[in-house]
């Protein structure tokens, strides 16, 4: 298993970095698109009912209603013109907002997890939508953070992005090794009994680390917001893994795939990053613009 797991990352990490930073910018939003549609093929599995075979209409269907919404804001609003004078376009903006107000319910919703569930965890509407205001927002974030700034500085776009990768690395790292060696609290046994409380704290204090390996790249923002922005993103991108955890916990499935072997599927890699572009992308913006 940790050999798979090795193998694949050494392949998909030169590929995404490749991409992140060498792909024009025109065809970047259909490689996250495309990344963003294989999460949505595996959110399907999580909207049929327990006792419900696994229909593979339930994917097609809400990975179909993606690739529309998705095509909508290209169509309405081109990458070309996603920022004007340093700002971000409206539609865009006021997609990362209710991103953020998303995930501030989701956080809710994993706190009191079993209970919310009555009201969600046997509707197929509500777990749509919860995809949709998940993967949506992920998309965005991306193609809103490779596009800031492209004409002065084209790799600048390419290095936020990794920020937000090494916000999360960071804290995944972190919460692994510290939650291993002295975690004792568990953090959220109803959803993911693995994690505890310590583990977290761990992450977040590698994450503000992390960043200071790209931070020269943010020299318009003051030391202290910044680490209060990483701090932030962290959290929310620990959140992000415990939503998607909550969601199969919900629907009595391990790995949201196995396209990646070692790995699981791709909403396993993405989870929280789903959680961290938008809110990331929402912040920077905020601080800079």
């Amino acid at each position: 298993m940790l050999k798979q797991r090795i193998i694949t990352a050494l392949v998909l990490a030169p590929a995404a970095l490749g991409s992140v930073f060498y792909l024009p910018l025109s065809l970047f939003p259909f490689f996250a698109a495309a990344v963003t549609l294989l999460g949505a093929w595996e959110w399907g599995a999580f909207l049929p009912n327990k006792g419900q075979p696994q229909a593979k209409i339930y994917r097609v269907i809400f990975t179909i209603s993606l690739s529309i919404l998705m095509a909508a804001f290209l169509m309405l609003v081109p990458i070309s013109h996603i920022w004007n004078a340093g700002q971000l376009h409206p539609i865009y903006h006021a997609a990362l907002f209710i991103a953020a107000m998303w995930w501030t319910i989701s956080m809710v919703l994993v706190f009191v997890y079993p209970k919310a569930s009555n009201f969600w965890g046997n509707s197929e509407f509500y777990k749509g939508l919860f995809g949709q205001l998940t993967l949506i927002p992920f998309w965005i974030g991306l193609i809103a953070l490779r596009s800031y700034g492209y004409q002065s500085d084209p790799m600048l776009g390419g290095v936020l992005i990794v920020s937000v990768f090494l916000i999360v690395w960071g804290a995944d790292v972190g919460a692994y090794f510290v939650g291993r060696s002295i975690g004792k609290r568990k953090l959220m046994p109803n959803v993911s009994p693995g994690k505890t409380l310590e583990g977290m704290l761990g992450g977040l204090v590698s994450a503000m680390l992390a960043i200071f390996i790209t931070k020269s790249y943010f020299y318009n923002i003051e030391l202290l917001p910044l680490l209060v922005l990483v701090f932030i993103t962290a959290l929310v991108s620990a959140f992000g893994d415990l939503s998607e955890s909550m969601l199969k916990r919900n629907s009595d499935i391990k790995d949201s795939g196995t396209i990646l072997p070692g790995h699981g599927g791709i909403l396993d890699r993405i989870d929280s990053l789903t959680a961290a572009i938008p809110v990331f992308a929402l912040g920077y913006l905020f601080l800079v613009a």
